[in-house]
């Protein structure tokens, strides 16, 4: 079953460049694998540097054992603690509807 995570960043100002830039690379190379389904990034209108990502993925337990160990992704992790102003905020969900313009 689908599984969609929400996670929000609180970005230091300084590091909103750096942010985007590792960001962007990983958001670029997960698109290419099978489980993925869609990503969304948002900025908050009062602040660009609150940002909510989204993405659904086919399979919770391929996220936990397999994505999130892709090597792509390692730079990323590694270097959150100095882009963000406090943890990130994590969610999960299960998609119940998907409607899209026709």
């Amino acid at each position: 079953m689908p599984i969609t995570y929400v996670i929000r960043f609180d970005i230091l100002p300084a590091q909103r460049h750096r942010f985007m830039a590792l960001l962007n690379g990983v958001l670029d190379a997960m698109r290419h694998e099978p489980m993925f389904h869609n990503a969304m990034l948002h900025a908050d209108p009062g602040n660009e540097n609150h940002v909510m990502l989204y993405e659904t993925w086919e399979d919770h337990a391929d996220v936990l054992e397999v994505q999130l160990k892709r090597p792509y992704r390692e730079a990323w992790h590694a270097a959150l603690p100095d882009l963000l102003a406090s943890p990130r905020d994590i969610s999960v969900w299960h998609p119940l509807r998907g409607d899209r313009a026709a």
